[in-house]
């Protein structure tokens, strides 16, 4: 009854939260105008800027800030207890996270759709707009870098996800054009939308298709790069309209229906129990099997800070401010539609995230599995999956914690495991997918704006006349979404720490002996190396560079929030309005997030096998951080009610409660 309790509570705290401090920040701080002018409108091109109904912008924006991220990261973070997570992911989501993204939005869209990175150059100085903008640009290779493999890897654990993952890019195009050309009504090609996407979840595993998703899931890592990358870069530069909107806005529709489904089990399971356990028939009572807090897991770092870093999407996250006022901004239609898309989207987000812990502490109790086929209920199950740090650590490990605890509650109702199972896979892959399409668009406009800042005006899809120079054509976006891809694409490349055969030696044909004792085959598919060589060596080990900059990505992307959070507050500080309740979740965001990377370095030092490339970005975030930090404390005391000069800016007002001028 707890879980149910903990379920119902927090779905009513976020609906009060949303009507109660979501809507004293709508009216009272940021004052949402129903009839100003909006970028979408004013600067519209069809492309980036394009007036956008709001439930289609809160499927966009919501599937684009969640991906795997409220999933795997409450999924480990239950290591130290159910009762630490939960707490961090409903304040957290309420105080910190929903401001941060609501901020940003209106920012940004008060700020012609700048990017947060832009806006930091107008109210700080060119020198934070610089620091800033290679912050995000480190944060978003990192993303697109990693996406690729966790996709894979999601593919190869759950192949049934596959087809009907890959279904959803004809549907997203076929009702994006509709919508274009006939500017009719989305309840009609929603539910048509819908019924395909389960249909294709239910039968999409059996016969060919069954055959065609075991093939796939079989292909490399690298290969699925390869494929993701470049469908990235179509995402990229497509107008929104064509297919980032509506994928994003179909993908909404199944991902909130499965979570219904899922609470639907949960309650399910909480009045009568989970699905009957054979051979007896019984139904296993749902109950928290997790203890309540866990102060010192095997091989754990400590939870403060560790917590707060593990769990972002769910709570805070500084991607979240990158869609924001990266897509989201360029796309409202109607400031009042910001407090939805902005506020709306990370309580919902936030209500995953405790999905997601409910799945992993109870819902695995009702009955999972282990390799060896042995089936453990209660805390037995628990205890199976979070036994030490370790065997909670990978990614295979964390999605199944989710998936499994989670079609469990699905289970309870009747549906069947392979079913079940396939609905959650879909969901993780999904969610990963959007990430990845609108990670890439956002590194377009980094790159551009980067570009710009020594070339000139990006490019605005019109012919401009920028003066040569060696870097113009990253200032077009074929040109800067090319460069981020291939850029990507070569860090994936790299051999992953701990690779027991380098490039090297699958070229030369001379591989250790120490890995031919447990794989003997590979001597034989390598013979003479070459290209031969370098072939088995992408498709064994290719694919899965981006986890040597992984493990910053917690703390960077903390860290970035934090930075967002400064941003947000000298926008409004400039303009009079109050900002003393983001004070504490600011300084909040900027000291643990770095107090955990200086706990991470000397570790990573100090490794038998030192990280040097994760050490010098990670160390240089932390400087262009506390850089960041210093000129805003030297700059905060002068700029109080003194607007930033505004270049070419007719929108970029927040109104002061004590003064009614722009």
């Amino acid at each position: 009854m707890t879980t149910l309790l903990i379920a119902v509570g927090a779905m009513l705290g976020y609906v009060v939260a949303y009507r109660t401090y979501g809507r004293w920040l709508s009216k009272k701080i940021f004052q949402l105008d129903p009839t100003a002018s909006v970028p979408s409108v004013e600067l519209c091109d069809d492309r980036d800027f394009v007036p956008t109904d709001k439930s289609v912008l809160f499927g966009h924006h919501f599937t684009s800030i969640a991906g795997t991220g409220p999933i795997v990261g409450p999924a480990i973070a239950v290591m130290w207890g159910w009762l630490p997570a939960l707490i961090w992911v409903l304040l957290g989501s309420v105080l910190v996270g929903a401001v941060h993204d609501f901020g940003a939005l209106v920012v940004s869209m008060r700020s012609r759709g700048q990017t947060v990175g832009d806006v930091a150059g107008r109210v700080m100085n060119r020198r934070v707009r610089l620091l800033f903008l290679l912050i995000l640009f480190m944060a978003l290779t990192i993303v697109l870098a990693i996406f690729g493999l966790v996709i894979a890897a999601v593919f190869k654990q759950y192949p049934a996800a596959i087809f009907p993952c890959l279904i959803q890019i004809p549907i997203a195009i076929a009702i994006g054009t509709w919508l274009h050309t006939k500017k009719g009504n989305l309840l009609l090609p929603s539910l048509i939308a819908l019924s395909i996407m389960y249909l294709t979840l239910i039968f999409g595993n059996a016969g060919s298709l069954g055959a065609l998703n075991t093939a796939m899931a079989n292909w490399s890592v690298i290969t699925w790069v390869l494929i993701l990358l470049i469908y990235s870069y179509i995402a990229s530069v497509l107008p929104v309209w064509t297919l980032l909107q509506p994928r994003d806005y179909i993908n909404s529709l199944q991902l909130i229906t499965a979570l219904g489904l899922v609470i639907l089990g949960l309650l399910t399971a909480g009045l009568i129990g989970g699905a009957p356990i054979e051979p007896t028939g019984q139904r296993i009572p749902l109950e928290i099997s997790a203890p309540m807090i866990r102060a010192n897991p095997e091989g754990a770092p400590a939870v403060i800070p560790f917590l707060f870093i593990t769990i972002a999407c769910g709570a805070c996250s500084g991607f979240h401010c990158l869609v924001s006022s990266g897509t989201s901004s360029k796309q409202i239609r109607c400031e009042t539609d910001a407090q939805f898309i902005g506020y709306g989207s990370m309580l919902t987000e936030g209500f995953l995230a405790t999905i997601v812990i409910l799945a992993c502490v109870s819902g695995l109790g009702l009955g999972t599995e282990t390799g060896s086929g042995e089936t453990f209920l209660g805390e037995a199950a628990y205890q199976a999956r979070y036994a030490d740090w370790e065997s909670a650590q990978g990614l295979g490990a964390k999605i199944a914690a989710f998936v499994d605890g989670s079609a469990n509650f699905l289970k309870a109702m009747g549906v069947s495991a392979s079913i079940a199972i396939a609905m959650m896979g879909v969901l993780v892959a999904s969610f990963a997918g959007t990430t990845l399409d609108t990670a890439c668009r956002l590194q377009r406009y980094v790159v551009q704006e980067l570009a710009g800042t020594f070339v000139g005006k990006p490019d605005s899809g019109e012919n401009t006349n920028l003066s040569f120079h060696p870097i113009s054509w990253l200032t077009n976006k074929h040109g800067a979404t090319i460069f981020a891809v291939t850029l990507a694409f070569i860090i994936a490349a790299l051999p992953a720490p701990n690779t027991p055969v380098s490039l090297a030696q699958a070229i030369s044909g001379d591989l250790p002996s120490s890995y031919l004792e447990n794989s003997p085959d590979a001597a034989s598919q390598v013979e003479t190396g070459g290209i031969k060589g370098l072939t088995w060596w992408l498709t064994s080990f290719g694919g899965k560079g981006g986890l040597i900059l992984w493990p910053l990505f917690g703390a960077t992307n903390q860290l970035l929030a934090g930075l967002a959070f400064l941003v947000i507050a000298f926008f409004l500080w400039r303009r009079s309005t109050p900002v003393w309740f983001m004070i504490v979740p600011m300084i909040f965001m900027l000291v643990v997030p770095a107090w955990a990377m200086l706990s991470d370095l000397p570790r990573w030092i100090r490794a038998e096998e030192p990280n040097w490339i994760a050490i010098f970005v990670g160390g240089s975030t932390l400087l262009l951080e506390i850089w960041m930090v210093i000129e805003a404390v030297i700059l905060w005391p002068k700029v109080r009610g003194v607007l930033e000069l505004v270049e070419e800016q007719k929108s970029d007002v927040i109104k002061s409660p004590n003064d009614s001028s722009s």
